[in-house]
């Protein structure tokens, strides 16, 4: 089975070596816009081969990877030119605009709208975890949208590497994702750069910071433009999520 993932990052590469170990694939295509991750994704052997965004075709599977900023319009992209046979799988973070922008789409049932409960502080292809997604939640959005067909295949992908699937709607993924994730990275961020203004000796904050500081702050290597775009498209949720917090 051919598998193209496009974005070469900590969830890509990750899904491109468990989906290699499992065996589930024999060949992965890799597309990225950052020509340094396609050769290191190579170089680490995440992919068997780099193409562009219009070779996707021949694929049967075509995970998107990418930052939700770029997601719609790739995932749309994606959807206008395939076959009958191949499916579609986001692994985005939020949910509600993506499902709404591709609600009329003519092959909306060849898509899966998922978000693996799982990553890391890090990113990039050198952040690639082979067992990033064993014993981890896959939220799956709108299952009835999903042919059955398509569903079965991706959910088939989400068993071989380890992945428990939960069915929720766009709204309660977006919600509840707002409290257990979104707002523990606006709050990272808030500390790290909070203790940056007020302490400007920042050497003193790595030899004295302790477990307790590294833990709270360890979300806030996260990427900030990655987040930014996040964080926009669910603020429906978050602004509420941060008000509870601050009072």
């Amino acid at each position: 089975m051919n598998v193209t993932i496009i974005g070469l990052g900590l969830m890509g590469g990750s899904l491109a070596l468990a989906l290699k170990q499992k065996k589930f694939s024999n060949h992965i295509i890799g597309i990225d816009n950052n020509k340094t991750h396609c050769e290191e994704a190579l170089k680490l052997n995440l992919v068997n081969e780099i193409r562009e965004l219009n070779s996707v075709i021949d694929s049967d599977i075509i995970v998107v990877a990418t930052p939700v900023a770029a997601s719609i319009n790739i995932i749309s992209t994606v959807l206008d030119n395939i076959s009958k046979n191949q499916i579609v799988i986001d692994l985005g973070s939020t949910k509600g605009e993506l499902c709404v922008h591709l609600n009329r789409h003519k092959n909306r049932a060849q898509f899966v709208a998922a978000h693996p409960i799982a990553g890391t502080e890090n990113s990039g292809p050198k952040a690639a975890i082979n067992d990033l997604y064993n014993n981890k939640k896959v939220v799956v959005c709108e299952k009835n949208s999903c042919s059955d067909n398509t569903l079965s295949l991706a959910m088939e992908l989400f068993n071989k590497v380890g992945m428990t699937t939960v069915f929720m709607t766009p709204k309660e993924h977006d919600k509840h994702l707002a409290y257990i994730s979104h707002l523990s990275h606006v709050s990272s961020f808030a500390l790290g750069l909070t203790v940056l203004d007020l302490e400007k000796d920042e050497e003193n904050i790595f030899n004295l910071a302790g477990s307790g500081f590294s833990s709270t702050a360890r979300l806030a290597k996260s990427s900030p433009e990655m987040w930014t775009a996040i964080l926009a498209q669910n603020k429906e949720h978050i602004v509420p999520a941060l008000d509870t917090y601050i009072q």
